[in-house]
């Protein structure tokens, strides 16, 4: 797929504010820190269209960016960084269930996970949460360009490992890179072909 156009439309906090539920959907999310926001700027091909910072937890927003003016990419605020307090985590941890659970229109959740650690409890909680509510989700492995291609080989491994205790069958996984564009076609690709055989109901 070629992205010809990326426009911000939207940021709110409340879900019931988002665009009408007609399109195709796609959000992306992580804790943060996990370079969410490098991630969509370099799918869409644009430097800036979603604002990266040093500081974890810029994005406190739902952010939506029409795609092509065929379908919506979406960045959510991150998860689980401590140094937000105690009412302001709460409010995001709202703002993200209230999108996932009640976005029609939301086909598929793209999960970033940086690659250079170990599967970590609060990645694996959140997507258990997303099984157990019948969320259609993948893994999207942040940062690859850090691994040799035998260690992102075993970072994919030690996910599904640890997630086969639990889980039937383990979702798919893409590995990435925003520095060098690895998985870039890989992940536009999968969107396309859930643009052509999901239908928004």
């Amino acid at each position: 797929m070629e992205i010809k156009k990326a426009e911000f439309i939207v940021s709110n906090a409340d879900v019931s504010k988002c665009p009408p539920s007609d399109r195709h959907e796609y959000a992306f999310i992580g804790r943060s820190n996990v370079g969410k926001s490098s991630l969509i700027n370099m799918l869409t091909n644009r430097k800036e269209l979603a604002k990266t910072a040093v500081k974890p937890g810029k994005t406190q927003l739902i952010n939506h960016f029409l795609i092509n003016n065929e379908w919506y990419m979406v960045d959510l605020p991150g998860y689980g960084y401590a140094r937000t307090s105690k009412s302001t985590r709460g409010k995001f941890e709202k703002i993200i269930c209230d999108y996932i659970l009640k976005r029609d229109n939301l086909i598929c959740l793209f999960v970033l996970i940086d690659s250079r650690h170990k599967p970590l409890q609060i990645d694996l909680e959140f997507m258990e949460w997303l099984g157990e509510n019948g969320v259609p989700f993948v893994m999207v492995f942040t940062k690859a360009d850090k691994l040799t291609a035998s260690e992102r080989q075993r970072c994919i491994e030690d996910y599904h490992n640890v997630m086969l205790d639990t889980w039937e069958t383990t979702p798919m996984a893409f590995m990435t890179s925003s520095e060098k564009r690895l998985g870039r076609e890989e992940v536009l690709d999968y969107i396309d072909e859930l643009n052509r055989t999901v239908s928004i109901e």
